[in-house]
């Protein structure tokens, strides 16, 4: 017998069939059209439990296999101790140490990732596109996707998950790469792949790696 699942649900009126998704850390979610009822995301919920339950238990195991020590944050497959100083305004990275202000730490420590990544990924992203002889201008944006890594639009507008900076160097290389491939070729053809492989020719590990362990790539909450 299973024990009770706790899941919200969500009404949405672009719906047309009850999906459920389950979120490493949101939980589960029932999205129904407008005329289904409770009842109906319960049933979905019964009929669906098995397969519920073994995305929970991915997400679980994906959450331990990137947590940090406690008092730690990751960066590139390293950790930074946190400390904190009510002089300071921003955080601020000294060595192995990361220094934040006692105002709203989390935000602090946001802003830290995101502008850390793109000065991570810029010089990553200059030396993929001279070496792939690529002359299309590109830009740089760096957005908090909760799906995606990457993306690269028809006219070489570059975006980058900040977020990637949580997870090992190699997995960083392997999203820059990726994307900047398809300023060459534009889809996941056997062509792409080879030219991936061409530049990266590692590129298999750090990719399945960001599958089983992208989800879990969120900073937790600090007190």
């Amino acid at each position: 017998m299973h024990d009770e699942l706790q899941y919200t649900i969500r009404r949405s009126p672009r719906a047309r069939r009850i999906r459920v998704k389950v979120d490493p850390h949101d939980g589960v979610e029932v999205v129904i059209p407008q005329r289904a009822t409770h009842e109906h995301a319960h049933a979905a919920i019964v009929e669906l439990r098995p397969w519920i339950d073994r995305r929970l238990d991915e997400a679980r195991s994906a959450r331990e296999r990137v947590q940090s020590p406690p008092g730690t944050v990751p960066f590139l497959g390293a950790h930074l101790r946190l400390r904190h100083d009510p002089r300071r305004s921003r955080a601020v990275r000294r060595d192995g140490e990361l220094w934040l202000p006692q105002r709203e730490p989390n935000e602090a420590l946001e802003r830290w990732y995101r502008a850390q990544a793109r000065a991570e990924i810029a010089p990553r992203l200059t030396k993929a596109t001279e070496t792939l002889g690529v002359t299309k201008a590109t830009t740089l944006a760096i957005r908090n996707q909760r799906t995606r890594w990457g993306s690269c639009s028809s006219t070489g507008a570059m975006s980058f998950n900040w977020r990637l900076v949580l997870a090992p160097e190699p997995v960083l290389d392997y999203v820059v790469w990726h994307e900047a491939c398809h300023l060459v070729v534009p889809n996941h053809s056997s062509r792409f792949w080879a030219l991936v492989e061409r530049h990266l020719p590692g590129y298999r590990e750090p990719r399945r790696w960001l599958r089983r362990n992208g989800a879990a790539l969120v900073l937790p909450p600090l007190p």
